[in-house]
């Protein structure tokens, strides 16, 4: 009789922790789908290529709509901006967890390493996520296993506990020898990917959320273009180059009002929501104020399209 083969589901974000753990689970012979999410606050790109370059077999999920309710109403708080690590990796990990338990997967794993970030991967972190992930018992941390309470994975015999790694803390000194041995090509610094991380972004988004409590993707969008600026409730964005502005262009909706410089070259500005003479007359004066060709000039005498 054919034995059943073993199948995976791998949490992937592209870096190298998600690409070991793939490799680490290859070599026991484990079927393994890689697994990563898209949302209005970072993308799939890296992760795909990442995946192509390494033969990895790889899918993603949007997950738009449910990780904004969760950025918007974390149940375990922030981190040192708008990022809510804890509860965005356990709504990840559900997430995967349904889709184990639809397609037959026999476990889901993570490239998580104990004691790599203090806040969302230490010991109580974990056992917390796996507590309240809805597959305790089936959710495998490959690389920091052996310093982890056995999963019933492993005491199944489903996974060979001895073959998987015990790396804990910050340094990546251990993983020179791996990168070699499963030859990993061209995998991303470290770095989060996610704008939610970032401290600007962060008091941006905050700003949004207070003055509107059910921002679109659009509405989101617009955070990460150009710069942000609030006239009572109308938000308007002002264009820092061409890409932001022909961003603009795409990302106007009905009852947004676009304006810009009629004779020069410049910045475009988008303004929406309470449409205001105030908050028209205010994106006006920032056209003309970040153009080189009128900000030592009048704005009022300055021509515009738009309003």
């Amino acid at each position: 009789m054919k034995k059943k083969k073993i199948r995976a589901l791998v949490l992937f974000s592209g870096g190298l922790d998600s690409l070991l753990a793939v490799k680490v689970l290859e070599k026991q012979g484990i079927e393994v789908v890689a697994l990563s999410f898209v949302s209005y606050f970072f993308g799939d790109e890296k992760a795909k290529e990442g995946a192509e370059k390494n033969r990895i077999n790889w899918r993603s999920m949007d997950f738009s709509q449910l990780h904004a309710e969760v950025v918007k109403h974390p149940k375990r708080g922030y981190g040192s901006a708008m990022n809510p690590c804890i509860d965005c990796h356990l709504l990840m990990i559900r997430e995967a967890g349904r889709i184990m338990r639809e397609e037959g997967f026999d476990f889901v794993a993570t490239g998580e390493i104990l004691g790599q970030r203090p806040m969302s991967q230490n010991l109580k972190a974990l056992q917390l996520i796996e507590k309240e992930s809805g597959i305790a018992g089936q959710l495998l941390r490959p690389l920091s296993a052996q310093l982890l309470a056995e999963t019933e994975v492993e005491k199944r015999g489903v996974v060979d506990r001895s073959a998987l790694l015990d790396f804990s803390g910050r340094s990546r000194k251990r993983h020179v020898a791996l990168i070699e041995e499963f030859q990993v090509i061209d995998f991303p610094t470290p770095s989060g990917g996610c704008i939610l991380t970032e401290i600007d972004f962060g008091k941006k988004l905050k700003e949004l959320l207070e003055k509107n409590n059910n921002p679109s993707a659009s509405d989101y969008a617009l955070l990460q273009t150009g710069r942000t600026f609030w006239q009572e409730d109308a938000m308007i964005v002002v264009g820092r180059n061409s890409q932001d502005n022909e961003k603009l262009r795409l990302l106007q909706e009905k009852g947004d009002i676009l304006i810009e410089l009629g004779d020069f070259m410049g910045p475009l500005a988008l303004v929406r929501g309470k449409e205001t003479a105030t908050a028209v007359e205010s994106a006006r004066k920032m056209v003309a104020g970040y153009s080189r060709h009128t900000k030592d000039l009048d704005y009022q005498k300055v021509n515009f399209k738009g309003i």
